[in-house]
């Protein structure tokens, strides 16, 4: 009896100690810090700036899909997790076409972008079918300009010129939930901030852009 209780507190130590163990000793999953790739690839900071940080995992829509987990596993392998309404249903298949051949490492950068992509893993045609669905399910809503003459006002203007240097203009009614993620990305990438010879004509005013979405919101 004694001999076995010892042998039963011998195999929990062990088993203690390979859990912890394991604990401190692997890295964080892609998943939960996309960063991590980064700090340990020489290409980190040319990886970094491709895409800002726009959405967290559990924060994608039904983010325990089939899509949401494809999205996840392979997106940020490169850059941070993309926000399926960055883009219109049209735009998604060729954008994620062309991923995935930059992912085989077959991308416009020759014999860097295969180096780029060595450790890279694409998905199957199934999978990226599957990509496809889901991106475009949850896909940004384009404005209709015949119902928002204001377009044409220089609010209207200002948020024509900031948000097509990213993507379609979206629907104004989604504007709560696109305006402040935006105003930090173009912060990011210094299309609106930043040197003063970069910015456009009328310079854009985030204040004036929220504005014009609200009023049109409240209007359709």
């Amino acid at each position: 009896m004694r001999r076995n209780r010892i042998a039963a507190i011998a195999a929990l130590a062990v088993a203690l100690i390979g859990a912890r163990a394991t604990a401190t000793a692997a890295p964080e999953p892609a998943t939960a810090r996309p960063d991590y790739r980064w700090e340990h690839s020489p290409h980190g900071p040319l990886l970094e700036r491709i895409l800002p940080p726009t959405v967290e995992p559990q924060k994608l829509p039904e983010p325990n899909s089939k899509g949401a987990r494809l999205v996840v596993a392979y997106c940020v392998q490169c850059h941070y997790l993309p926000n399926p309404a960055m883009h219109t249903a049209a735009r998604w298949p060729p954008l994620v076409e062309r991923m995935v051949w930059r992912m085989e490492g077959k991308g416009n950068l020759g014999a860097l972008m295969e180096e780029m992509m060595a450790d890279v893993k694409a998905p199957s045609e199934h999978e990226q079918a599957t990509l496809v669905r889901y991106l475009q399910k949850y896909a940004q809503r384009e404005i209709d300009a015949r119902k928002y003459p204001d377009l044409k006002s220089q609010p209207g203007q200002m948020f024509a010129i900031a948000c097509s240097q990213c993507h379609a203009l979206p629907d104004p009614r989604e504007w709560p939930q696109v305006v402040e993620r935006m105003q930090r990305n173009m912060a990011w990438a210094n299309r609106v901030t930043g040197d003063p010879a970069l910015r456009t004509s009328p310079e854009l005013n985030t204040l004036e852009i929220v504005r014009f979405l609200q009023r049109n919101s409240r209007t359709h």
